[in-house]
Formats: structure tokens, sequence, C-alpha cells
């Protein structure tokens, strides 16, 4: 049995071994939230309640297989009984069951970003619409619209009024593309990111037998990060609650930022409203921070007027304050933050324990140019993750094909890999295949040979054998073989004559190969790999390579991270708060907030610096004023620069 009381503190432990019905864990930054959700599932174990009846929703695979990996090592069970994972997983495991219900085929395909802006591109062109002119939004902008609609529920045309008023003129011919869309997917039995809640949310409401059988499955529910839950997934948790009743939601109102995704910060504000039995803790206690960094962040935060009060309080020993560092313009906050960190390194620090972090990413320009120019190491958090490049979704594409033979996007991505065919053909030859009964059959007969241009049917003959191949390991779940088939199918010269670094991308598709081996079929492969291609900020940043760079970051990318070295830039009024934000309703409650999360991921030394000048785009000076956040807070909650005065401020 765990020792509880030795392994936890006192605010932690009451939330372990609270009794059960509705809880509401406030889990302020670097509190152990984490710890105290761990140990609440192996204390629900230990006190006999069977791994499959409880369930643990995450926003990231990795956040679930670090809980489930400490599970582990608490309680000897069989956890592969437990249902844990991401909203999106659980969904699509529930739908995988389900789908026939909705008029799905259980082998529908999970597309993921870039698929779905090729769909909505197709579905513009079928009512001749051009979006060259600028007056019709570009697939991606589309589709930002649509998934914002989806998962705010709030009307199309009300969030184009309200976010993209530049296309108010053509709102009806959205709302035709949108519905032509959604038409489309079904067509094509396939569902992005936003449908695996959005139908799961159906599947709950409109079929009360499959609510009542999960509700009475999961005893146990417990919720991490519930403060970045959208409207959908607090429905989905309200009805799977409905039986048990035992819901226990984890999350920190002060770090809801995300509502440019979807997020819905009144689900976490109005959760003692909606379960009026519902028992509140806190975990208070910081871990990660000296007293005067968090004494800055609670001072800050104070100033919010919707929250649930609380105060984190150091377990660490005295520090330094935080430092306030105007500056005469960019170029000076360019380099001084790049001499301090100089400074720094020779005093010991390592590089990876230092980050900067800004509201928006074109702030940190001229910083990366004076790194560069020291020759500082630096790693900026954005570019192609490794499951969207293009030779993976090349290679990932053949595998959808087998695995569902519907998928019009992959069809038409594989067959333009082949010499003679474009976009015409394949869309031709995909009308071929949609139009038999049995897709599969007809690719091997002699008429499908005759739906492609003669220069291109020795390709075709390869891709025949390869999908064959494809077949025969997915049915054995030889699923490492598999990336290798299509390499030896013809696909490593198309990579050697689409892209230049080949070594570097045969290296991935070997990473995939081994990536692979951890699923027992093709279908659980590629949905996993779909869902993880859509969650932002998956990978664990910390690698042995990046230890060694200094980490630029905007501050949404850096939430639940930490570093011994924190420096704020272009801490200025209309920089952060940013200016445009403040014009959405609950805007300056939410830039606070960011400010919080900022400030909270230091745990030794925090820096905030402002330029006392901005160049802007007409080329004239413009005096900019510190944040509100920095000039709301006493003099004494700072210290200022201890370098020479007018060294950095203008006289």
């Amino acid at each position: 049995m765990i020792d509880y009381e030795k392994e936890l503190n006192s605010e932690q432990l009451d939330v372990v071994t609270a009794k059960e019905g509705p809880i509401l864990v406030i889990a302020g930054a670097g509190s152990g939230k984490t710890r105290a959700l761990t140990y609440r599932v192996a204390h629900l174990i230990e006190q006999g309640t069977e791994p499959e009846h409880i369930l643990l929703a995450t926003f990231t695979n990795k956040a679930a297989r670090s809980m489930l990996s400490r599970v582990e090592t608490l309680v000897d069970v069989d956890l592969g009984r437990l249902w844990g994972g991401t909203f999106h997983h659980v969904g699509n495991r529930i739908l995988r069951r389900h789908a026939g219900l909705l008029g799905y085929e259980r082998s529908y395909s999970i597309v993921d970003a870039e698929d779905s802006r090729q769909l909505l591109n197709t579905c513009i062109k079928e009512f001749g619409i051009h979006t060259a002119d600028g007056n019709f939004p570009k697939p991606n902008v589309l589709g930002d619209i649509i998934s914002l609609s989806s998962n705010t529920r709030i009307k199309t045309e009300d969030i184009i009024a309200n976010r993209y008023r530049s296309f108010s003129h053509c709102i009806t011919d959205i709302l035709k593309v949108a519905l032509r869309y959604r038409i489309r997917k079904r067509e094509l039995n396939v569902m992005d990111f936003d449908d695996i809640l959005i139908n799961w949310c159906e599947l709950l409401t409109g079929f009360p037998d499959i609510r009542d059988e999960y509700s009475e499955k999961f005893h146990h529910i417990l919720v991490d990060e519930y403060q970045d839950t959208n409207i959908i997934q607090a429905e989905i948790l309200d009805l799977l609650a409905g039986y048990h009743k035992n819901l226990m939601v984890v999350g920190d109102d002060s770090q809801s930022i995300y509502s440019f995704r979807g997020a819905n910060f009144a689900n976490i504000i109005r959760f003692p409203e909606k379960y009026p039995d519902a028992k509140i803790f806190k975990l208070e206690t910081n871990y990660r921070s000296t007293p005067e960094i968090l004494h800055f962040a609670n001072m800050s935060i104070e100033n919010n007027s919707r929250q649930f009060q609380k105060e984190l309080r150091a377990v660490r020993r005295k520090g330094v304050r935080p430092v306030f560092v105007p500056v005469r313009n960019v170029l000076q906050q360019a380099d001084f933050v790049a001499q301090r960190i100089i400074e720094l390194v020779d005093k010991g620090m390592p590089v990876g324990e230092i980050a900067v972090l800004y509201r928006a990413h074109y702030h940190s320009m001229e910083l990366q140019m004076e790194l560069v120019r020291r020759g500082i190491p630096f790693e900026i958090r954005s570019g192609i993750r490794f499951f969207e490049q293009a030779h993976i979704k090349d290679v990932t594409a053949f595998m959808r094909i087998a695995a569902n033979p519907l998928d019009e996007l992959a069809w038409k991505r594989v067959m333009k890999l082949y010499d003679k065919i474009g976009e015409v053909t394949a869309g031709r030859i995909w009308n071929s295949v949609s139009s038999h009964d049995d897709p599969i059959a007809f690719v091997f007969s002699d008429e499908f040979l005759e739906c492609v241009p003669r220069a291109a049917v020795p390709g075709i003959r390869r891709f025949r054998d390869t999908l064959e191949d494809i077949m025969d390991l997915s049915a054995t779940n030889a699923l490492t073989e598999i990336t290798g088939a299509i390499l030896n199918g013809g696909y490593r010269e198309c990579v050697e004559t689409k892209y230049g670094d080949t070594a570097s991308r045969e290296d991935d598709l070997k990473q995939l190969s081994n990536f692979s081996s951890r699923f027992g079929s093709l279908e659980e492969f590629l949905s996993d790999l779909a869902l993880m291609t859509n969650i932002t900020e998956e990978e664990p940043y910390r690698t042995e390579d990046n230890n060694y760079k200094v980490v630029l970051s905007s501050i949404h990318q850096a939430k639940g991270l930490e570093w011994s070295v924190v420096f704020m830039i272009w801490c200025s009024e209309g920089m952060i708060p940013l200016a445009r934000a403040l014009r959405e309703p609950g805007g300056e409650d939410e830039e606070r907030r960011l400010f919080y999360v900022a400030t909270t991921r230091a745990k030794d030394h925090l820096y905030f610096c402002h330029p006392l000048v901005n160049r802007t785009g007409s080329g004239w000076n413009r005096d900019t004023a510190p944040s509100r956040f920095i000039a709301e807070l006493a003099p004494s909650d700072l210290e200022p620069e201890e370098l020479p005065f007018d060294q950095w401020v203008v006289r």
C-alpha cells in the first residue's frame, strides 16, 4: 500500500483521498497537479475501483503517457484496461464502435489540417469560387472559421461578423461551401479533428442507450487542464458523469489562455454553479519558483475580476526580485538580452535553462538577428512538425488507401506521386475508383489500367504491387515492414528526385517505421497518427540537442514548461497586452493571464524588458508606455536593472 501521507503534502493529500462526488481542484502553477492526479488514480484502484471503470482525460498524448507511467510505478495493475488519453483519442475509440449509428463506416479515416484544406479547396472549386483575388477566404482561413464555429457553437455568420469582417460580403457563399464540406466528409467516410468531438457529443445526446452504457461504465472521470476545455468537451464530460457524478476536474483558471482555439473560460468558473454540491480544493504550494517571483505573479493576477482567489506559496528560500529593464529601443533590447545570456552562461548557467518569451512571434525578430550575430545557439518554437512533413504524409497516404479505400484525399495525393499524373488525371482516376462498389477489386483489374495515361501505366503497376504488399503486411500486423515496402515500391526514387535531403528523409521514414511497432493494427496506427498531427505542443522540447540552446518561445507555447531564467521582451502597452486582443470580450483578463503564465515559468531569475521607443511602419519613432501589467504594480515588486542607467535608458 502507498503511504500517501509521506508522499504528498496536505493539499495534495486532501485531493487524493477526497470522497466521491463532483470535485474541482484549482491547481496553481508548479503546485504538483500531475502528482495529485496520478496518486488519485492509484488511490481509487487501491480502494477497489477497477481500471476499466476509470477515465483519465488529458490534452496531450505526452501528458497521458506520463500520468499512466507514474500510476504503473505506484500500483501493480494492468493499466491497459484504464481509459486514458486525449479527448480525441477516447472519442475516436468510442466512435470506432458506434460510427454506424451516425452514418459512418467503422473504417472512417481521420484527416489532418492539410487534408482538410485540400477538401475545402475542392468544395470551393465546385462552386466556381475564386480565392486568388482575396474576396473569398482561402481554404486555410475558411477552415479556421469553420473550426472556431464548431468548437464554440457560435454561428458561422457571427464568427465572420466579429473576427473576419472583411469576408462579410460573401457569407452566403461561405455557408454553402461549409455545408458542402460537411456533406463531402460524410460521402468520403472521413472525419476531421473537430468532427471527433462533435460526433462523440452527438452520439451521447442522440442515443440515450449509448450514453447510459458509458455513463454507467465510468465510475470515476478525471480531467486534466479543465480550464482549456471547450463547450463541447464540457458537455461530453457532463453526459458521461451523469450516472455516478464522480467528476474530478483539475485546472487553473489563471492559466486559461486558449480562447482563440475555442477554449471556454466559463467552464471552470461556472463549475460550482453546475455542480452545487462540488467540493473545491486548492493547490497553492509552489515547488518551482522563488518567493519573489511568486509574489510578483500573485500581485499581477490579483487584478483580474473573475477568478478563484488563491495565493501561490513558495517552498524555496529567498531569491532575487524580478528585474525591470527599460531600454531605448528594440535593438538595445536585443543587445541587452544577448549580453545578459552570455554573462549568465559564463557564470555557469546551462544554456538550455534560459528562455525568452514574447506575446507574438514577430517580437523575436531583432533578437534572433542579434543571437545569430553573437553566435548564441537558440531554438524557435515553430516550424513543421514531424508527422506533418510531406514525405511522412506521402507514405501514410498509401496506408490510408489500404485501410479506407474511400479516402479520396489519400488517393489523389498518392496518384500525383507518379509520372504523367497531375491534378486533373488524379481526379479522373479517383472518379473511376469511387464509382465501383469494390474499389480494391477494381484497382487490381485490367479496367483500372485503362483509366490512366499510357505513359503512367508502368508506375501504376508498381503502385498496385505496393498496395498489395501493404494489405498483406497489414493483415498480419507486420506494420514495421510497410514503410520499407513503400520505399522499395518506387517511393525511394520519388524522394530522390523531389527532395534534396534524401538521406535525412529516409532516416525520418525509418523512425516512422519504428514508431508503428507500438500499435496492434494499421487502423489504430493511422488513427493515432492523425490525432497527434492535429494536437499542438505534443513533442517534448527538452531533447539532448536543444539542452544547449536558448529557447525563444511565444507565451502560449511555453505553458507547462519551466526554466531557471526567463526574459520577457516587449513588455510594452500594445504588445502585452496585445492591442487587438483588448478588443475581444474578456480580452484584458486573458492577456493578464498570459502575463501570469509567463512569469510563473521562471524558477530563479525573471527579466522584463521594455523598449521606450518603437519604430512604426511609416518610419517614425513612437514613445511606448510600459505594459499596464507592470505599471499597475508597486515599484517595490520589481528591481531596477543594475547596469548604468544611461547605458539603457533614453535620458
